[in-house]
């Protein structure tokens, strides 16, 4: 991704509190039903189409984590969606209960267009999210899932293709597709 387009897909710091915000206002109203409202920001980035993935941890543990890998609606409305649905919908966790709201921490990636590659020597372990796809399989990890574990290209790589449900060797495939993104994260514990 060259400079500008990195620039592109930059947000500061008051874009990235209102996206923390709807978020946060937006799991209180589908979790206790508040009919608090949204706050409506004039902020042109908010508008764009852009994918995102919603995080919530609860004393550093996983609670919940649903996204669009690609932009299909404004970021805005993307993190309302996905926040609500990470609180709600994740299959692996039972819903956020209202006891849990003051212990939650929400993080948001706000993701770059795909780039499919070719050669896994492209993959920058903690700069590059990965999606792999075969056939009617993909999986995706975000960036900083492999910075977190510390893992290697290769672990990334095997990690990735499990979450797809795939056998972790099948990236070696000649039919799987291999794409990178960027993300710029940023969450409630580091911004307030």
């Amino acid at each position: 991704m060259s400079e500008q387009q990195k620039q592109e897909y930059h947000l500061n710091q008051d874009e990235k509190k209102a996206l923390l915000t709807v978020a946060r206002c937006a799991i209180e109203r589908a979790v206790i039903g508040t009919q608090k409202e949204i706050p409506d920001y004039d902020m042109p980035v908010l508008e764009e189409q852009r994918g995102a993935f919603v995080t919530i941890h609860n004393q550093s543990e996983l609670r919940g984590c649903i996204g669009y890998v690609v932009g299909k609606r404004p970021l805005k409305e993307a993190v309302e969606e996905m926040a609500q649905a990470a609180a709600l919908r994740d299959s692996r966790f039972k819903p956020v209960a209202a006891s849990e709201l003051s212990e939650i921490d929400l993080e948001i990636s706000v993701l770059s267009p795909l780039r499919e590659i070719e050669d896994v020597n492209e993959i920058e372990v903690g700069t590059h999210g990965l999606m792999i796809r075969a056939g009617m399989y993909s999986g995706l990890l975000l960036p900083q899932v492999a910075a977190e574990h510390n893992w290697d290209r290769e672990t990334f790589l095997q990690y990735t293709c499990m979450k797809a449900g795939l056998y972790k060797e099948a990236w070696k495939d000649e039919n799987v597709s291999l794409s990178v993104f960027s993300a710029q994260v940023f969450s409630e514990k580091d911004m307030f």
